[in-house]
């Protein structure tokens, strides 16, 4: 009750402010490295003579970094804060960032893509544990949304500059997502509050990692890896291979940068949207609303043939794919105590960051095999019913539990 209380105050509110806003900034450049080597890729290949194969390690080798960064950022926040660990995230992949801009051959592109997933991974379950916590229960989902928008709105600038012809050199895009996280560092030591329910919690040790898998806590864990596992193996298979897909289907590669954008506006159009509408409609509601979508732009992308069309099914995509996974950060911190929030929430990241490590091998599979885009998007088709039934049941759950408070009151 007290965290509701204090949250319309105007010391909370300005707290709050400060830490949506600060979050905002770092993942606005998260996103810009998720999606640098997806507008990079046809340079990249180009310059190292790399094949299909070959990329989708390079792309799958920053997505495999994401998994222990985010685990052992979340447990580390667990112990030792939030502030203190995002620092030492952005820190990690600025500097590889640079280092991926120095490259010289193929294996030093993998560790630097690598070492950057690990410090982007990390970040992310510091800026929803951050964010959650300062928001309070009445003002997460929100909160959340807001700070997560940073994303997508970071990777459409990302494919912003692919479309000006600003990245005609491969390495500039990791040079400006190298630099200015460092620059960042200095502000959020700054200025970027530790989280209050952090601070609080007095514990004699820090909650185990089988804490998690408590009877209360162990089967909303599952289902958020499951839904988590799929979703995020379309998000990354999008953004990783999408380029290079239209370049292949005869699209200039500013027409794919083209579509990048629009996919990355649609994503922080969807963020927006689908946070606002997570506590309006019905579970049944949301996750037809988020999977249905998804569903029906994935088959667009595989049949358009036009320009104007494959726009327009990016924007769809980006909407439903990188917004529905907003809901996803948004409902997890609900199902932890604070004493393992970031543990949870890193957890069901790493799990995430698995699916985001399939998705671009099972795509470069699929391209191997000859199947074209229209096999890879069928590819990932039952994976995404299976997680349109997780958030369902997740989300039934959160309001059942809502409803029993409001009656314990």
């Amino acid at each position: 009750m007290s965290n509701i209380t204090h949250a319309t105050s105007p010391p909370k509110t300005s707290r709050l402010m400060q830490t949506v806003g600060l979050c905002f900034l770092v993942a606005l450049m998260e996103g810009l490295d998720l999606q640098a080597a997806g507008i990079a890729a046809v340079g990249i290949a180009q310059a190292f003579g790399l094949d299909k194969m070959q990329m989708g390690w390079i792309f799958s080798a920053g997505i495999l970094g994401l998994l222990p960064g985010a685990l052992f950022g979340g447990m580390l926040a667990d112990r030792h804060g939030r502030k203190k660990v995002l620092l030492g995230s952005v820190v990690l992949f600025g500097l590889f960032s640079i280092v991926t801009a120095l490259a010289w051959d193929f294996p030093s592109l993998v560790f630097a893509r690598f070492m950057t997933g690990a410090g982007l991974g990390a970040a992310l379950p510091n800026l929803i544990a951050l964010t959650s916590e300062a928001a309070g229960p009445r003002f997460r989902g929100t909160a959340v949304s807001l700070m997560y928008c940073g994303v997508p709105i970071g990777a459409a600038l990302a494919a912003a500059m692919g479309f000006s012809g600003l990245t005609q050199a491969w390495q500039t895009i990791f040079w400006v997502g190298g630099i200015v996280p460092l620059l960042l560092v200095p502000l959020l030591m700054l200025r970027l509050p530790e989280s209050q329910a952090f601070s609080r919690q007095q514990q004699d040790a820090p909650a185990p990692l089988r804490a998690i898998f408590a009877s209360g806590t162990a089967s909303s864990t599952l289902l958020l890896w499951l839904c988590y596992f799929f979703t995020l193996l379309v998000v990354y298979m999008l953004i990783n291979w999408l380029p290079m897909l239209l370049v292949d289907q005869g699209f200039s590669r500013s027409q794919a940068a083209g579509v990048m954008f629009a996919l990355q506006m649609g994503a922080a159009l969807g963020t927006l949207m689908l946070g606002a509408l997570m506590d309006k409609l019905s579970p049944l509601k949301m996750s037809l609303l988020i999977y249905c979508g998804m569903l029906a732009s994935l088959i667009a992308l595989g049949t358009a043939s036009s320009f104007s069309m494959m726009i327009a099914a990016g924007f769809v995509a980006g909407m439903f794919a990188t917004g529905g996974q907003s809901v996803l950060y948004a409902l997890a911190p609900l199902f932890y105590g604070t004493e393992i929030r970031a543990t949870g929430v890193g957890t069901a990241v790493a799990v995430g960051r698995l699916g985001a490590m399939s998705g671009p091998l099972l795509a470069g599979k699929m391209l191997a095999l000859g199947t074209g885009t229209v096999g890879v998007m069928a590819a990932s088709a039952p994976g995404i019913v299976l997680a349109g039934l997780a958030v369902f049941w997740l989300m039934s759950r959160h309001q059942r539990n809502v409803a029993e408070e409001n009656v314990g009151r």
